[in-house]
């Protein structure tokens, strides 16, 4: 394996560091989408890499086509919700990382999503 150094600004340096251990991944990704145009077939890749396990459970939730009203009645794992109860600790007592803070995002971003999912649900009732 080759190790690469590259000068970026420290904005950047911020914006990169909770997607480091991705880097690899998303810099192939980038050129996959940069030769595009010159491949008829996308290259799709199916395996989940350092994806919080709460998207996955979520995505697995989605997948099954659930009716209205198990929309409504959805709650993640009880481990996704001790994840979330301690990433929310480590925030308020600052002792937060970079790539928690990352997974806390990621648990708002899906809070906000089941949120609209089951006010829209619940329109449908």
């Amino acid at each position: 394996m080759v190790e690469l150094t590259i000068q970026i600004s420290d904005e950047l340096a911020q914006r990169l560091e909770p997607l480091q251990n991705r880097l690899p991944e998303l810099l192939v990704q980038l050129l996959d989408a940069a030769n595009l145009s010159t491949n008829s077939q996308p290259i799709i890749k199916t395996e989940t890499i350092d994806i919080p396990a709460v998207y996955q459970e979520v995505c697995d939730f989605l997948i099954k086509r659930p009716t209205p009203e198990e929309i409504v009645v959805f709650k993640v794992s009880p481990q996704a919700q001790k994840r979330l109860s301690d990433l929310l600790e480590k925030n308020r007592t600052a002792t937060i990382d970079s790539m928690e803070l990352a997974e806390l995002d990621v648990y708002e971003q899906l809070e906000h999503l089941m949120t609209l999912l089951k006010a829209r649900a619940l329109k449908r009732d």
